[in-house]
């Protein structure tokens, strides 16, 4: 069979350099390379830069407003042996890589962008923002 489909390929190149028809090919007026047809260059948009609207801006920014966005805040974390997992039980202490009193990592959609402190609030936990991460830290936290 693959003998087959190289022998009609191999007849098809020799019947496009004669200018003869193969059976089941289309003729060249078919394949919309007749003598009629033009080539043209394709149009591309150039990549300048456009001036925004600043309207039109904060109208494709309200579309974002109500998107909602996963924040944690992070108490800290641990590495344990699986031995040392299997002993815990209620009551066990499991010392985490914080100091008390060191400020907390917030984090949007798993992403540092603030640390902060606990407070609580009408007997619910929040976090009291201290320091916005800069664009900079951001980027080393990809790396």
């Amino acid at each position: 069979m693959a003998n087959e489909t190289e022998t009609q390929q191999s007849e098809a190149v020799a019947g496009a350099e004669t200018g003869t028809k193969t059976e089941g090919q289309p003729s060249e007026s078919q394949r919309g390379l007749g003598s009629e047809s033009k080539i043209k260059p394709a149009a591309f948009d150039s990549f300048k830069q456009r001036v925004v609207n600043s309207a039109a801006s904060t109208g494709n920014m309200n579309l974002l407003l109500d998107v909602p966005m996963k924040i944690e805040v992070r108490l800290g974390s641990a590495k344990m042996i699986i031995k040392d997992l299997l002993q815990l039980g209620q009551g066990s202490v499991i010392e985490l890589d914080k100091i008390a009193g060191d400020p907390m990592d917030i984090l949007i959609s798993e992403k540092l962008i603030a640390r902060g402190e606990i407070v609580v609030v009408n007997d619910m936990f929040g976090v009291r923002i201290t320091d916005i991460v800069s664009p900079v830290e951001r980027i080393e936290t990809l790396k």
